[in-house]
């Protein structure tokens, strides 16, 4: 009798090996995607330094730092150190988002839409660099430094959105709140977004350009672009208060009411700096901690859109393993 002759078995990539090896616990799971949140706001701050240190072509060619060297030279100064080292943290946060991938795809029972938003931070943080090495080569265009700070924000989003539903279930969301409040959740939704675009109209019409040579501007007055862009912060907290309030009638939980103040802290915080900063003549400092407050504006403006629902377990899940367990792969 001949022997059968062996066969090869489906080949799995490296996310099913370790998979099949490994569940990370909650907390694993939860702590992955806030590292991405982290990273997603550290890049936005940094970014923001890059362009308030006018060294945004500290590094004067995409890849590569120059033409003939992948990292920073001597030549370069202090502007290219300070560019190289902000494309160094891509690094640091794909490492978050790989994390976070790596997570997502272990847990079990397999979490087929937690996995693809965090492939989602993937592409989308490599359309990042695309997008910044353009902005290189165009010479620090103002169009393509909002376009950058814009995609960076909408990784922010997705991040934010991954790191909540690592606390929820699978199931169909459900209301907790009255259809009109969560309209105007919606409604501060749209508004922040045009706050932040509006922000970077303030930007690219501006006096921090991101270089010292002549690097164009946006085609007009900074300081109308900064009034409208004010109007528009009033709106926000004006919906943010109406928010707070409405929460309260409707005695909405406990949690949704605290990512109501929440929201209104950072927005009486991220006001103070914006009309400090305003009247000083938008010194280098106040405008990196503005940047700062922008991301964590959106931060709590995503949070409390996603307080208003819940999405239930569907199935029990199993087990997770020890975290070590990782290390035996």
């Amino acid at each position: 009798m001949h022997n059968r002759p062996p066969t090869i078995g489906p080949v799995q990539t490296p996310l099913a090996q370790i998979a099949q090896r490994w569940t990370p616990t909650p907390r694993t799971l939860r702590r992955a995607a806030l590292s991405a949140v982290v990273m997603s706001v550290v890049i936005i701050v940094t970014g923001g330094a890059v362009r308030l240190t006018s060294s945004g072509l500290g590094c004067d060619a995409w890849p590569k730092c120059t033409d003939d060297s992948l990292f920073a030279t001597p030549e370069q100064g202090i502007h290219g150190a300070i560019e190289f080292g902000n494309r160094m943290l891509t690094y640091v946060l794909s490492a978050a988002v790989g994390w976070t991938i790596v997570a997502a795809r272990a847990t079990k029972p397999l979490r087929r839409g937690l996995t693809r938003l965090a492939w989602s931070q993937f592409w989308i943080v490599m359309g990042n660099a695309v997008l910044g090495g353009i902005t290189v080569w165009a010479g620090l265009n103002p169009w393509t430094v909002a376009g950058h700070f814009l995609l960076a924000t909408g990784l922010l989003t997705v991040a934010t959105i991954t790191w909540q539903r690592t606390r929820e279930g699978d199931g169909t969301p459900r209301p907790r709140v009255p259809r009109p409040v969560r309209k105007l959740s919606w409604a501060i939704v749209a508004v922040s977004v045009l706050l932040i675009a509006l922000g970077t109209t303030v930007t690219g019409s501006g006096q921090h350009a991101g270089d010292s040579s002549d690097v164009p501007r946006m085609p007009w007055d900074w300081a109308d672009a900064a009034h409208i862009h004010a109007f528009a912060a009033w709106a926000v907290c004006a919906l943010a208060v109406a928010m707070w309030l409405v929460l309260r009638v409707v005695d909405a939980p406990d949690d949704t009411r605290a990512r109501a103040r929440d929201l209104l802290i950072v927005l009486l915080a991220q006001g103070v700096i914006g009309y400090v900063q305003y009247f000083t003549h938008v010194p280098e400092t106040l405008v990196a901690a503005h940047m700062l407050g922008s991301a964590l504006m959106w931060i709590a403006v995503v949070r409390l859109a996603l307080s208003l629902r819940e999405r239930p377990q569907n199935d029990a899940e199993i087990p997770a393993q020890a975290d070590s367990a990782l290390s035996r792969v």
